[in-house]
């Protein structure tokens, strides 16, 4: 969680939401980081999550991420959750809840959800307080 985080604060330097994340392989090997880039890409699917999938995906050489571990600084939205489960990332590993757009347990939960055909172990709050800190701290300086 420790380089999640510090791929969120470089996002919010560039002016991003500070969301960073990391793929690790079976072995907790990282294989693949990213944070968000909405901004800077002016592309809404730019997502951290998205990004490390992505860069995990070519260093493997597959689409497939089984036995791999997603953490990621906030609890992911509908579009990463559903992407996680397309990729059979094994373990999402996530800190600060998000209760307005959180797929894995908040507002929705769609990476437990047993009507699909993948599920996939969540360990939230995971220095959550660190999290939530800078993401109050990147809103609170732009209102």
């Amino acid at each position: 969680m420790a380089r999640a985080l510090a791929l969120a604060r470089a996002a919010a330097a560039e002016g991003d939401v500070p969301v960073g994340a990391l793929v690790m392989d079976a072995a907790g090997r990282p294989i693949g980081e990213g944070r968000n880039l909405r901004e800077a890409q002016h592309d809404p699917t730019a997502h951290a999550e998205i990004i490390a999938m992505r860069a995990a995906a070519r260093e493997l050489g597959t689409w497939n991420l089984a036995g791999c571990t997603l953490v990621v600084t906030l609890e992911p939205c509908l579009m990463c959750a559903g992407a996680l489960l397309q990729a059979h990332v094994a373990r999402l590993v996530f800190g600060a809840w998000d209760d307005k757009a959180g797929a894995a347990g908040s507002v929705h939960d769609v990476v437990r959800d047993r009507r699909l055909p993948h599920r996939a172990e969540v360990v939230a709050g995971v220095r959550e307080h660190e999290a939530s800190t800078l993401l109050r701290a990147f809103f609170d300086a732009r209102r």
